[in-house]
């Protein structure tokens, strides 16, 4: 009697437990579907296809379909990082709702602390990058552009008899520097024509040149002055370092932003919703497949 009764309760405790079980599992959370339009979430909010295309049509001026899958995961990408950072913005109360990734980012970098470069950091910097300050071998050149070989020659002999070349070149010149005399500024050898650039570095300073046939007319150059090889001293280089190491600054804030921002909200690409191949930064959820 006593062995039937505990059997009884055994069963009875089963039961219990078996209807606590389903009670929890229908008052539990349901996992999350995404709809066939819906391409990633960041931190909880829904990315839509359409979201994604009108995107690339702002920045691109099309819609993407052309593009490689490759190219479409990094633009993705580059999307989703602007939503995710904008988020944090939104939260921390930079920015406000609706206004924007470029003013969110721009609002976050505003915030992070960042002290100014020094002349110590730049003068480090441009002793360490000389190399990059050089300037090659340049000629200040002027030219006369004609469309036939004889008014280059009759612009030739004037000039060798003494004549100025730059009113030579105001008189007889077709090219578009003829107002000011024919001035070309300065040139190095790699702006220019590797037989033409032979021809005229051979030049000493105020000889003319032979006469050049082109596809264009006939031209005919004199060298003003030659300008040596040169580095350029820090004062010259310095707002280009300037920039350089403030914009490097720059990039590690952003960085920095989006790795903490990344911690923070979690970000699912959906890429079985996606037109392409996605191979990107993110990652990946299939929850229909995990059902």
């Amino acid at each position: 009697m006593s062995g039937r009764c505990g059997a009884r309760r055994a069963l009875a405790g089963v039961a219990a437990s078996f209807a606590s079980i389903v009670a929890l599992a229908g008052c539990g959370e349901q996992p999350y579907l995404p709809g066939p339009d819906v391409v990633a979430r960041v931190g909880g909010v829904e990315v839509h296809q359409a979201e994604f295309e009108r995107h690339l049509e702002t920045n691109l001026g099309e819609p993407g379909g052309a593009l490689a899958s490759e190219a479409l995961a990094s633009l993705l990408d580059q999307y989703l990082t602007e939503r995710l950072l904008e988020r944090s913005a939104v939260d921390q109360g930079l920015a406000r709702p609706g206004g924007g990734a470029a003013a969110a980012v721009d609002a976050l970098l505003a915030a992070e602390p960042a002290a100014p470069v020094t002349e110590t950091a730049i003068s480090a910097y441009f002793h360490q990058h000389q190399h990059d300050y050089r300037l090659p071998e340049q000629i200040e050149l002027l030219v006369i552009r004609t469309d036939d070989r004889m008014t280059a020659e009759r612009a030739r002999r004037e000039i060798a008899a003494g004549a100025d070349f730059g009113a030579v070149a105001r008189r007889l010149s077709v090219d578009p520097t003829a107002e000011r005399g024919g001035e070309q500024g300065s040139i190095d050898r790699d702006s220019l024509p590797d037989a033409l650039a032979d021809t005229l570095f051979k030049l000493k300073d105020g000889a003319l040149s032979e006469i050049v046939a082109g596809s264009d007319g006939f031209r005919l150059f004199q060298v003003v002055r030659r300008i040596p090889e040169r580095v350029k001293s820090l004062d010259e280089a310095r707002d280009e370092i300037l920039q350089k190491l403030a914009g490097a600054r720059a990039d590690r804030a952003y960085a920095r932003l989006v790795t903490e921002a990344r911690s923070r909200y979690a970000v699912e690409v959906y890429d079985r919703n996606l037109p392409f191949a996605y191979q990107g930064a993110y990652p990946v959820s299939r929850p229909y497949e995990n059902r």
